[in-house]
Formats: structure tokens, sequence, C-alpha cells
């Protein structure tokens, strides 16, 4: 269902720090201009208001005598013509109204008070009132009204484009954090300004730096242990096989190879995340049937997997032995996981205008919720007391998840109920 859109602008208003300034300096102009107002009123309303009384007195007894006495509506006619003035005479000779009932009644005289500024009761019976010409003094201040609100919402416009040009580096700083949580410091974030935010970006991009090379050490001297460890895993892959391969020497030999293949395979899988990690391997990219890359990886395992894979090639420029190693790890870990009386894993390839998708799913046990985001973290496993030969070292999807992300795609693992699905989209 969709959010109010009170609540969306609200939610929307308190996470932009641009926004509540605008909206701040836009509250504080409209309380000043309202203070003002309220303040020039209050001066002007006690006293100017007492100090003009008197003139407007006089100046209405003026009115009245070049009225007449008796009113000579022809000069009340010609005095409501040069001023912006209305006049209602009452009286036994004359009964006249210059404007009707658009005389502004009162807009200057006391409410119940007959002898008012505005009002005269001249001595041969006649009462004359006066008063504003409505029309004149609506219309101005209503125009004066839309240009002030024109010239407030251009100052908001205005401080509007400061704002953001002054909390630029902010979505500067934002991006480059991105990049550097995402692995990518090729990028630093430009310094624009020489004040506290310019010196944030600087600190950022010093810290970024740091861990830069931290990283970079760590990638090379793991790297570096790696290669180290080849030579002595060959020389005694070497002398085991000289061994015996009769009786209880036999035995050994074969648990030795067992366990020398799969440290050799650990420092393979090593190499090829940091390679694939540090950015530094190249992709062999070439047109390959993935369908037919998935067959042939299924074949090498000895338990079997339902194959749901299109009968036409699937053409695809890709990384082929990259590829079959992101196949081998996604199928070996579901089979892994398989219970022998459950239903065997699928392994399901589509193929549309936009991705290729490439799904594995088994129908296992599971895994908890809160561990889902971390499977595909290097050496991460879930149950830390199994052995190493039923749950491996936890490199397998975090390979799978750099080979996705090397041809531009991505691993996604979500719950089946029962089992897991990896699912990895490659774009073309």
């Amino acid at each position: 269902m969709a959010r109010p859109w009170h609540r969306h602008a609200r939610q929307r208003l308190g996470h932009s720090l641009k926004a509540r300034l605008v909206a701040l300096f836009l509250l504080l102009a409209l309380a000043l201009a309202g203070t003002f107002l309220f303040g020039m009123q209050r001066v002007l309303g006690g006293g100017w208001r007492e100090a003009a009384r008197p003139l407007l007195a006089d100046y209405v007894d003026r009115l009245v005598a070049e009225i007449g006495s008796p009113p000579d509506r022809g000069r009340a006619e010609a005095l409501t013509r040069r001023l912006p003035i209305k006049v209602r005479i009452d009286g036994p000779s004359l009964v006249w109204d210059s404007g009707g009932d658009e005389i502004a009644h009162g807009h200057w005289r006391e409410r119940g008070d007959e002898g008012g500024l505005l009002v005269r009761q001249t001595a041969d019976g006649h009462r004359i009132e006066f008063g504003l010409a409505v029309q004149h003094w609506r219309e101005r201040p209503r125009l004066w009204g839309w240009f002030t609100l024109a010239i407030l919402l251009l100052l908001t416009a205005l401080a509007y484009r400061y704002v953001r040009r002054l909390l630029r580096p902010l979505d500067d700083i934002r991006a480059g954090a991105r990049r550097f949580g995402a692995g990518e410091f090729g990028q630093p974030i430009p310094v624009r300004r020489r004040d506290e935010l310019g010196d944030l970006a600087a600190d950022v991009n010093a810290m970024a730096g740091s861990i830069h090379q931290m990283l970079e050490a760590k990638r090379g001297l793991l790297l570096a242990i790696s290669h180290e460890l080849r030579s002595p895993l060959t020389r005694a892959r070497l002398h085991t096989e000289l061994l015996p391969e009769d009786g209880e020497a036999g035995v050994r030999r074969e648990a030795l190879l067992r366990d020398l293949h799969e440290m050799a395979q650990l420092v393979a899988d090593l190499l090829e995340g940091e390679r694939l990690g540090a950015g530094h391997a190249a992709l062999q990219r070439q047109p390959t049937d993935v369908a037919a890359l998935a067959h042939d990886v299924a074949a090498s395992f000895d338990r079997p997997l339902q194959l749901e894979l299109p009968r036409e090639p699937v053409m695809f420029a890709l990384d082929r032995a990259r590829m079959r190693l992101l196949l081998r790890n996604l199928m070996d870990n579901a089979l892994r996981h398989s219970p022998p009386d459950a239903a065997p894993p699928v392994v399901a390839l589509a193929w549309d205008a936009a991705n290729l998708r490439l799904t594995v799913r088994d129908f296992g046990p599971g895994v908890a919720a809160e561990i889902l985001p971390h499977l595909a973290e290097p050496f991460y496993r879930p149950d830390a007391a199994r052995e190493r030969a039923t749950g491996g070292v936890g490199l397998g999807l975090y390979l799978c998840k750099l080979v996705a992300q090397a041809h531009g795609g991505r691993l996604e693992l979500s719950l089946a109920q029962p089992g897991l699905m990896a699912e990895v989209t490659l774009p073309p």
C-alpha cells in the first residue's frame, strides 16, 4: 500500500539536510515578516492614530463645509470624483449615497459612536457620513501582497540554490564513501572548497588511502604466502606418492594425498580470490555455450542434479575457466548440503534480452535468516564446529560472488523453503 504523501514528505524532509535548511530559512523569513508587520501595526495603530485624529477631524470639517448646508448633491459628486472617498447624506431635504453598499462603514470611526471622526451632523438636520473608496484600498494591498509573496519565493529559491552549492561536497563525500566501501580506491573525493567540508573530504581521502595501503599489504602478504606454499606442497605430494600403497602405509598415503589435495585447492582458491578481489584478473572472454558448460560440470559429480537448461545453445561472452569455477562451486555447495533422501538440486538457466540468469537450488535444511547475508563472505562457515571435509573452508560462495562481479553481474542468495537458492545475474 502506498504511503500517504504527507508521511513521505516528512520522511524526506527529515532525511535531507538541504531541505531542512531551506525550510528553516523559509520559516525564519515568514517569522521575521510577521513580527515586523505586527510591530508596525501596533506602532502605527497606537501613536500614529492618536496623532492623526485631530488632523483628520479638521479635514472632515472642511469637507462638510465644502458640501455646504444644506448639502449640495453636485458638490458632493464632484468631491467623490476628485478624492478616493464615498459620501452618504441622510436628511430632510437630501437622501443620497455615492457608492451604495460599498461604503466602508466604520473603517476609521469607533463602533457605535454616532459622533465619530467620519460622521458629521449639520445644523439643518442632515447626517453626512464619509468612507474610503473600497476599490482603491482593497486592490493595492492585494497587489503588494502578491508582489511580496513573489519576492519571498524568489529569495527562497535563491537560498535553496545557494544551500545546494554549499552542501555539494556532502554529495561528493557520500559517493566517495560508497566507492571506497566497494573497494574502488582509484578515484578520490574531489576537494572543491577550503572550508570545513573541504577539510572533511581531504580527511576521508587520507583515510581511504591508508585503508587501501593496508589492504594491498594484506593482499601482497597473502599472495606471497600462497605462492611460497605451492613448492612445499608439491614436494610433499611427490614424497607421499613414493610411500607404499599396501597395508597400513597405503591407508596413510591416501589420507595424506587427500589432505595435500585440499591444501593445494585452498591455495589455488586463495590466489584466485585475491586476483579477482584486487581487480588484477583480466577476463578472457570468448563466446561460450553456457548450457553445454553446465552439462559438462554437472556430469563431473557422482550424485545427480536436476538440469532445467534450454536445448538450444545459449551463447554468451564470458571467461570460460572462471564460469566453470562458479558452476562447480555452486553445484558442489548444493550437493554437499542436500541430504541423501532429499530431491536432487535444481540447476536452471534462463536468457532474455537483458540478462543471463543462472539459479542453483537445493532442498536441504537451509540456513537461518540472520546468517544469510554472511554466506558469501570469505572463510565464513555457519557451523564453526563442523569438519572441513563436510563444510569446506568458506571460500566457494565468495569466489562465486567475485566471478559474477568480475563479469559485471551479481550473486544473490535467498531461502527457498526448503533449501537455499543461489541466483547469478550476468549482463550482456
